[in-house]
């Protein structure tokens, strides 16, 4: 078992390295702009964890870790980029959920997301009138974008499933 100071010294050490590869790697590496991006995000939080309370894991086990999740996500970000392909096979449509103050009713049991969650949000975003809603989407990432407002561009809607 490792003495003490060995989690103090991990620690000091890997967060520190884990903004390094951020800067290097931009802000995008901590993004939750597509579902493979939340999950190496939390991948990141879970080698470091791992690294600093599990004395079977060494520093530089830790530190060439975050590195390659590091690599894999940039070189993963810079294929999607480029062929649509990778885009779709890496990545969750968003759905709409609500559209001009109607629920989609056959959209939330397909997303398994309830009335009340869907409320809650509304709630969130400051919606007083179902009328006024332009759209709800379950976003890629599990986010839900609450549209309101007297009008809405369509073409907010592009790529969203369920509009056409």
């Amino acid at each position: 078992m490792p003495d003490w100071t060995t989690y103090f010294v991990d620690a000091a050490v890997l967060v520190p390295v884990m903004v390094l590869f951020v800067r290097l790697a931009g802000l995008r590496a901590f993004s939750k702009m597509s579902s493979y991006d939340f999950a190496v995000t939390v991948s990141f939080g879970s080698v470091l964890a791992a690294t600093v309370v599990n004395p079977g894991v060494t520093l530089g086990q830790g530190v060439l870790a975050m590195a390659a999740l590091f690599g894999v996500q940039w070189v993963i970000g810079w294929v999607r980029a480029r062929w649509d392909a990778v885009e779709d096979a890496a990545d969750n449509d968003p759905v709409l959920l609500m559209r001009d103050g109607t629920i989609l009713h056959d959209a939330l049991r397909r997303t398994r997301v309830t009335e009340g969650d869907l409320r809650a949000k509304l709630r969130e975003a400051n919606v007083l009138d179902y009328g006024m809603v332009r759209a709800v989407v379950l976003e890629a990432t599990g986010d839900v974008s609450v549209l309101h407002g007297e009008t809405m561009d369509d073409g907010l809607l592009d790529g969203v499933r369920g509009t056409g």
